[in-house]
């Protein structure tokens, strides 16, 4: 599958810049899949106003492969995403996670496109001890037989450091239509930049922010790269975050009131850097940055199980809960920031989403 295989409408609301969750797994109390709030949550991204969704990522827990869920979990996703898109007369960009080895990439990549996916998210997780030449082999074999997002996972949840010269390799891969970056980290990101640039790139990878710490002043910040073609201005144009999983209409809402200020050039309000770094505390909280990142995914059922979208906050790993003290985190923010929250568009909508 090719770039130019993808829905002109899907493939120009993806270069625009758009919100895509990172899909978190809806499970039931005896951490079996949740079919009936899996599709809710589908149906709430989609209402909300989302242009793609990744399944089989980090939210979705890595572990759906151990336990043989990999596929089950893809297949019933890119089904419902269809279906419901369908009803509401959407089109949406369908994302899948696609890591290990390459021999197991390759197989999670053609299921993928089996399944109806549109382009893979790729990790590189599991490959650390690769030269930088067997990463970017790796990345040819699976950019051959899907459209690829280039994914920069911080350290502290399993990533690896990746330089410049990487990403200026990665960039000239054939069938890559973005980059994820989410180092948490501003150097790195600026390497990611820098690197698509001056591969001459800029144009046809997209750049998405998945740095969930800095979520609004990436989408805000044009960058003005000096090349040996001149200087290059980009934009992180969307985002691709775990933290748009759980608020998602406000998200939403939030990514097309940057592009509207950008696209008008007026002067950025002051009250939006500081509702960016209101956004960064909620994020502490949902992610669990106190206890680096153990409560991350369970922090994000939470919000989902406050709002009735989740049943329970349960993990596949039953050792994977919120940590001490996260749950009063979670809701000193609910406070904090009620003008973050969608709870009243989402209980407006529940029941329809359930049925």
């Amino acid at each position: 599958m090719k770039i130019q295989d993808i829905n002109k409408e899907i493939l120009n609301s993806f270069r625009k810049g758009c919100v895509i969750p990172a899909v978190p797994l809806a499970l039931d109390e005896n951490r079996k899949f949740d079919e009936q709030h899996q599709k809710a949550l589908i149906r709430y991204y989609i209402d909300a106003g989302v242009g793609g969704l990744a399944v089989g990522v980090h939210s979705t827990q890595f572990e759906i492969r151990e336990h043989g869920m990999f596929e089950q979990v893809l297949s019933a996703v890119s089904s419902e995403i269809d279906s419901w898109a369908t009803l509401r007369g959407r089109t949406i960009l369908k994302v899948a996670g696609v890591c290990g080895n390459t021999e197991q990439a390759i197989r999670e990549a053609r299921y993928a496109v089996s399944a109806g996916y549109h382009a893979c998210l790729l990790s590189l997780a599991a490959l650390k001890e690769k030269s930088m030449e067997e990463l970017l082999s790796h990345c040819r074999q699976i950019a051959a037989i899907m459209p690829v997002i280039g994914f920069y996972l911080q350290p502290s949840v399993g990533g690896m450091a990746l330089p410049y010269d990487f990403w200026k390799e990665f960039a000239a891969i054939p069938n890559v239509l973005g980059i994820k970056m989410a180092p948490f980290n501003r150097y790195k990101t600026f390497d990611v930049v820098r690197a698509v640039c001056d591969a001459g790139k800029e144009n046809e990878i997209t750049l998405y922010t998945g740095n969930d710490d800095n979520i609004v002043p990436d989408l805000l910040t044009e960058y003005a790269i000096s090349t040996e073609e001149g200087i290059k201005k980009v934009r992180i144009k969307g985002g691709l975050l775990g933290h748009w999983c759980v608020w998602t209409r406000k998200a939403v809402e939030l990514l097309n009131e940057v592009h509207a200020l950008l696209d008008s050039g007026k002067d950025i309000p002051h009250e939006l850097l500081t509702r960016g770094v209101q956004i960064t505390d909620t994020n502490a909280a949902f992610f669990d940055t106190a206890n680096d990142f153990a409560g991350c995914i369970p922090g994000l059922h939470e919000v989902l199980r406050r709002q009735g979208l989740f049943k329970g906050t349960w993990c596949l790993n039953p050792h994977e809960v919120l940590s001490p003290g996260q749950e009063d985190e979670i809701t000193r923010v609910y406070k904090a920031y009620p003008h973050l929250n969608d709870d009243a568009f989402v209980s407006g909508h529940l029941s329809e989403w359930l049925k």
